[in-house]
């Protein structure tokens, strides 16, 4: 059966359905049957077909203390769906079109929206904490006894069904297999994006990669794709350094970011950080390396605007010109989904689908 074809008779209820619920930091999840609302005003809700597990989600997974730690929640961010049922004002959506839910938002209202500069969304980026993104602390997940669920990053793709605002949905085309299509919520957009948009790598240049996980493994692809001559893993040996045009940190390490800033060419070197320091460290720079021309870029999600930008690197996939192929390690059942994290908590995968229907 084609996993993209979809009927709903739920339109304006609620739903019933399975969800891998988090219900205290850094324990097993729990498959649960939870109620999901349906979506308000700006909002969407989909059938999620598969989804797979990011390191972000780890992160938050563990964390006991601060105002991201709020539990019950449904993890997830990296996934691909369809469109079950829309509220009202929603423009550009119908029943059934295939979507990626994505962790960044744009509202294509906003000034930085409208801006060619960064991929900045001044309306929406600034909030990393309510539940909701219009609606503020309210959720559209409920358990089984009533509880209020907490969502995770605007995504929660955890669920076989879960409620987005339109910010954070991009509508792709059907013919681009969809556990490939998963990887670009996230892990491919976000170093494709970090070598295209935010280092613009060029034809002939030398690239140096910290961590060669999923996000580093993209960001060798998209330097690939802009022509780079060279192209080095670094490990955390020193001695394995090289000077660079182009270094990019996919880790979350304060060192390693300082590492990378350092593997750079005086000049004209520029170091992209696109690892999330979890405990917000701060980093030591040179300033004479900096006075020289060395240059440090954040990067959320490589600089790209999800509704124009992953369109383009769906087309490029579609014509053989993005290779995907390498980044998904394992496939298994949402069922099994505590197999995930181990695999990758252990080191053990790269990316591991998860099937709702398998």
């Amino acid at each position: 059966m084609d996993k993209t074809s979809f009927s709903s008779c739920n339109k304006g209820k609620p739903i019933r359905c399975k969800a891998a619920i988090c219900r205290k930091a850094g324990e097993a999840l729990v498959i649960e049957e939870i109620q999901v609302d349906p979506p308000q005003a700006y909002e969407v809700r989909i059938k999620i077909i598969c989804t797979s597990l990011c390191h972000t989600d780890i992160t938050y997974w563990k964390l006991t203390h601060g105002p991201r730690a709020k539990f019950p929640k449904i993890l997830g961010h990296e996934a691909v769906g369809v469109v079950e049922s829309i509220g009202e004002h929603v423009d550009g959506f119908k029943q059934g079109d295939v979507v990626l839910p994505v962790f960044y938002p744009q509202c294509e209202e906003c000034k930085d929206c409208k801006s060619p500069k960064s991929n900045w969304c001044a309306r929406f980026c600034d909030d990393f904490l309510s539940n909701t993104r219009r609606y503020g602390t309210s959720s559209r997940f409920k358990d089984s006894s009533g509880e209020i669920i907490h969502h995770h990053i605007y995504v929660s793709s955890f669920s076989e069904y879960t409620v987005l605002d339109i910010a954070h949905l991009v509508k792709i085309s059907p013919e681009i297999p969809v556990h490939k299509a998963a990887l670009l919520s996230c892990c491919v957009s976000t170093g494709v994006g970090a070598a295209w948009k935010v280092a613009g790598v060029e034809e002939g240049s030398t690239v140096a990669i910290f961590g060669l996980g999923a996000v580093g493994l993209a960001v060798a692809e998209g330097a690939r794709l802009h022509g780079a001559s060279k192209i080095i893993g670094v490990d955390l040996n020193p001695d394995k350094f090289e000077i660079v045009d182009y270094s990019f940190e996919c880790i979350g390490l304060a060192s390693l970011m300082e590492e990378a800033f350092n593997s750079s060419r005086t000049g004209s070197g520029k170091t992209v950080i696109l690892g999330m320091e979890k405990n917000a460290s701060p980093i030591s720079l040179d300033s004479r390396a900096i006075l020289r021309g060395r240059s440090v870029h954040g990067s959320l999600f490589g600089g790209l605007k999800p509704k124009l930008d992953i369109p383009i690197l769906v087309d490029r996939y579609l014509k053989k010109e993005l290779n995907l192929d390498g980044f998904i390690t394992h496939e298994i059942s949402f069922e099994e989904i505590n197999k995930a994290f181990d695999l990758l908590v252990e080191g053990n995968s790269i990316r591991c689908i998860m099937w709702m229907e398998k």
